[in-house]
Order: C-alpha cells, then structure tokens, then sequence
C-alpha cells in the first residue's frame, strides 16, 4: 500500500501538479490523495484507473492495484479498513459471532479482547477497547453514515460478561438501533434460510462512492475491492436482510432477552 502511494505521487509531481489539483481534477477530496500517498488509505480499482488517465501512465496504477496483495495479516481491527470506515457514506454489516464492534460496549468489548489468544496483557486490552470505542464516534458525526446491521441471534446467546453487563449490552443495542439513519435486524435461529454461513463481512461506500467489501478470517484480514466480489457480497446482504426479522420484530426480540434476565 505504502509503495502504491509513493508511486502515485511521483507520477503527480512529474506531471506538475499539486495533490490539491490532482484531486479536484479526479472529483476527489484533496485528504484522499494525501492518504493515498501516506499509505494509509488504499488506492481503489476505479480510483487508479482515473489517476491512469489523468497522469498518462499507461495502466500502471491499475495494474500496481491489481497485483496488490489482498489479505493483510494485521490486528483485526485493520487500520486500512478503518480508515474508509471513519468517512464512509453508508455500512452494511452482517456479523454472526459477537454484538458488532460499532455497537459493543466497554465491558462486552473488554470481554473479547481478554478471550483473544494469543493473549493480550492487561493494557494491550485497555488499549485495543479504547481503540473500538472510539470506533463509535462515526455514529455521533454531524453527518454520520447510514448504517445497516444484520445480526445472527446466535451472537446473543454466549454469556461473555456477567447478567448486568450483558442487560447494559442488550440495552445499548436498542439505544442506537433508536438512532437515526441505523437500521438493526436480527437474523433469527429458527429461520431455514441463511445467505450468511460463509461468515461475517462487511460493505461500505465511501465519499467517492466507491464500494467495498472487508471481511475478516482467524488470522487475517481481506479488503475487497473487485467489482464481481463486492457485487456477490451485495447479494447475499440483500437476501440476509429478506430473512432477517423487520426492525420492529428485532426490538421486541431483544426486549424480550432483557426480560428475561
């Protein structure tokens, strides 16, 4: 990724311009060309293919992209991902295993973080829930993305933290799914059907309107930037969400878990 970016800002200077001119003349914010350049934001198929043309480099970029290894075994939290994540327009998130890390709170987070094996020390926990919860700040953006959640009621059913930790967890859920622009349906267990069992994944569209796939595995994680892939993941959120419960039957469900604790 760091090299990717060193390249596209050669090519930037060698053509003459400024990061600020090359953004406003690919429709872009000048921070996505400074990112970009940084390594700390991916350059996109569709992206280097307007930088391609812009700068007259034959397919370089496009081609740099393509051959750019997916999966980047980092912490799970994957800091590329995070980046398109902070300024991301609309997330699309199914998650089958645990509450997901935008809606967890600090004791249910801690939680995770202390079952991780290897295990964490004392402050790498502290460290990496403090990370996740400022994770949360999107959702109080002046302009926060629209969000969409399908959670398996399977992810509800572990006893990670004790009863009134879990009862705080349940309740917070019904607070932001409350939020506007958040819509949470849980996939319910009795349900035949499932688009979902290949695991969890999730969809984001960025200020460009570029759409992306992440989805993580038990020892890396896969930004997915390739149209066919991003458009199969598309499909199955788009059934997940025909199976899941309606967000009126999601409440009642998690007020009736709450009920009985």
């Amino acid at each position: 990724m760091k090299l990717v970016g060193k390249i596209v800002g050669l090519f930037r200077v060698a053509a003459g311009l400024t990061q600020a001119q090359l953004a406003e003349r690919a429709t872009v914010q000048m921070e996505t060309i400074a990112s970009i350049e940084q390594g700390r934001r991916t350059l996109l198929p569709d992206l280097a293919r307007r930088l391609d043309e812009l700068l007259a480099t034959k397919g370089a970029l496009e081609t740099a992209v393509d051959n750019m290894p997916e999966v980047d075994l980092i912490p799970a939290w994957a800091e590329r991902y995070m980046d398109l994540e902070r300024e991301a327009l609309a997330l699309s998130w199914y998650e089958p295993h645990v509450v997901p890390g935008l809606f967890q709170t600090a004791d249910y987070a801690q939680a995770v973080f202390r079952n991780r094996l290897p295990a964490f020390s004392d402050d790498e926990v502290q460290a990496q829930v403090a990370t996740r919860l400022e994770r949360q700040a999107i959702l109080r953006r002046a302009n926060p993305p629209t969000v969409s959640v399908v959670l398996w009621e399977a992810a509800l059913m572990p006893h990670l933290v004790p009863v009134q930790a879990r009862r705080a967890q349940l309740q917070q859920l019904l607070t932001y799914a409350a939020l506007p622009g958040v819509c949470l349906q849980i996939h319910p267990l009795n349900s035949r059907y499932h688009a979902g069992l290949d695991g969890p994944f999730t969809l984001l569209e960025t200020p460009e309107h570029q759409h992306v796939g992440y989805a993580e595995t038990q020892r890396g994680s896969q930004l997915i930037s390739d149209p066919d892939e991003v458009s199969i993941l598309s499909q199955r959120y788009a059934m997940l969400r025909t199976q899941a419960l309606n967000t009126e039957d999601s409440k009642r469900l998690l007020n009736g878990l709450l009920g009985e604790l």
